[in-house]
């Protein structure tokens, strides 16, 4: 079991409300972002002097834009209905990781600024000034939330937290206050093309060695292809398939089953990345630049479909964004659907007979599926509603005879977030990823002591990552989560295409 110089939180039959421990995660500050870092986004180097009529300017700003983040502000009634549903209040126990709670961290701002009664009769309506010490509190607080959107789905109002997330990083950032995770890695897609900063002569020695080891296992020919002109498909997938466990194992999957289909495909060295991190900063100018370069290596290699692997945010900006940051697509083939998640694209091969497996091949595994947050509540799959629920869990089946779902509130739309996700998957602060993995720990030990579940299939890369990193904390094994292309790797059957 993982040790820490935390308390890993025990845990309990679902559901448990804690406790309040105010000010339990007060203490918790991800690292900011340097200058250098700040300045390659063309944010300010560092927390600028008239940084507070800027925060207001900036504010008034996104207010008049974007109507929704005016009605998140004056819609709330403080019911409770969010309150113990964030992952982070139920494993950390501090208020202010209550939904509204972190909201109102903004809104007592937005009233005091923007409204008659904050101007003139502040404390009637909890108006509070903008001070540095209010300001310092965004920044610990709005850094623990992972825009996963389960709290809106019980809001009777519809707010939307994510969203006062993003726009309270994308005003900090105005004012030189960003995050050193999240745009350090959005730095590295401009410069290099990927989160993980790798370089075209390491991706290609890594595709090639990952030929190699499935020629070994297989005897099959399989082809990790990149910067292939005229392929049918363009894949773009998360960086981290390219070589992190378990995550490699999904993009041998991919690999295999275009083989299978004989349909060809390429990756691109120019768009070796399907995250976006400019939506966790809000900052959509940063969102388009990185998505405008799948646009480019779509048109130069000339496909005809783009492709989206494993990846929750990924898809989610792709299903939900992309229209508007690299549309039309008319450069792509119309009888495809665009964009087209790995999962859509993979599930219609098996419906059609196109794709034969072998389902004893993971008869050593007990399944079970987490739903990511950014596929459940920020997108959809095939022509169905709730097909993201659907597609993952068919294909599971399709490969694999042992599945079990964890319990009904903790799937689907109402799936708890990994604890890692929306710019939170860095090491500074684990202590907030363990404690807001709590939920989902205890819904896998009830499948685990249930069904002797063993195995936790996933379709995002953030979520496989902090499960590798939290799940021995709670005493289980981290080999336990792995993507679901991972079972179809297993169970394919390849011929000699």
């Amino acid at each position: 079991m993982a040790t820490a110089a935390f308390e890993t939180p025990k845990l309990k039959s679902y559901p448990v409300i804690p406790l309040v421990q105010v000010g339990a995660m007060s203490h918790i500050k991800s690292f900011p972002a340097a200058g250098p870092i700040q300045k390659a986004l063309g944010f300010p180097e560092g927390l600028v002097e008239d940084w507070q009529d800027k925060v207001i300017a900036k504010m008034g700003e996104m207010l008049g834009k974007y109507r929704s983040l005016q009605v998140y502000m004056d819609a709330c009634v403080h019911c409770g209905a969010c309150s113990d549903k964030c992952h982070y209040f139920l494993g950390s126990a501090d208020p202010k990781n209550m939904p509204v709670a972190r909201q109102d961290l903004m809104r007592k701002i937005y009233r005091r600024y923007f409204t008659f009664a904050g101007k003139y009769f502040p404390k009637l309506v909890g108006a509070v000034d903008l001070t540095r010490e209010v300001l310092d509190e965004w920044y610990s607080y709005f850094n623990q939330c992972s825009e996963c959107r389960r709290c809106s789905v019980f809001c009777p109002y519809g707010i939307d937290t994510a969203e006062v997330t993003m726009a309270a990083r994308e005003i900090m950032d105005s004012v030189g206050l960003g995050q050193k995770y999240s745009n350090e890695i959005i730095g590295k897609v401009h410069r290099i093309g990927n989160n993980l900063g790798l370089p075209g002569p390491a991706l290609l020695n890594t595709l090639e060695g990952l030929e190699e080891d499935v020629k070994d296992d297989t005897g099959v020919d399989v082809k990790f292809p990149i910067d292939v002109k005229g392929a049918e498909v363009l894949l773009i997938t998360p960086s981290a398939d390219f070589f992190s466990e378990p995550h490699v194992e999904s993009l041998i999957g991919y690999a295999k089953v275009f083989h299978a289909a004989g349909i060809s495909w390429t990756l691109s060295s120019h768009a070796s990345e399907a995250g976006n991190f400019g939506m966790f900063i809000g900052n959509y100018e940063q969102m388009r630049n990185i998505s405008m370069r799948v646009k480019e290596a779509a048109l130069e290699l000339g496909v005809k479909r783009i492709v989206v692997g494993e990846c929750g945010h990924a898809w989610r900006v792709a299903y939900s964004f992309w229209n508007t940051l690299i549309g039309p697509f008319d450069y792509l083939d119309q009888r495809y659907p665009v964009p087209q998640h790995i999962c859509e694209f993979t599930d219609d091969l098996i419906q059609r007979g196109a794709l034969q497996f072998d389902k004893e091949a993971n008869d050593n595994r007990i399944i079970t599926f987490h739903d990511s947050c950014n596929v459940a509540r920020g997108s959809r799959m095939g022509d169905m509603p709730g097909g993201q629920f659907v597609i993952p869990r068919r294909i599971i089946t399709s490969v694999a005879n042992h599945f079990h779902d964890m319990a009904h509130e903790t799937i689907h739309e109402s799936t708890f977030c990994c604890g890692g996700g929306g710019g939170l998957l860095t090491d500074d602060l684990m202590e907030l990823r363990v404690k807001g993995a709590l939920p989902r720990m205890e819904s896998l030990k009830h499948v685990v002591d249930d069904h002797g579940v063993n195995f936790m299939a996933t379709i995002c890369a953030i979520c496989k990552a902090q499960f590798t990193k939290v799940l021995p904390y709670y005493g289980f094994n981290m080999s336990m989560v792995g993507g679901v292309h991972q079972l179809v790797s297993k169970a394919i059957r390849l011929g000699d295409k």
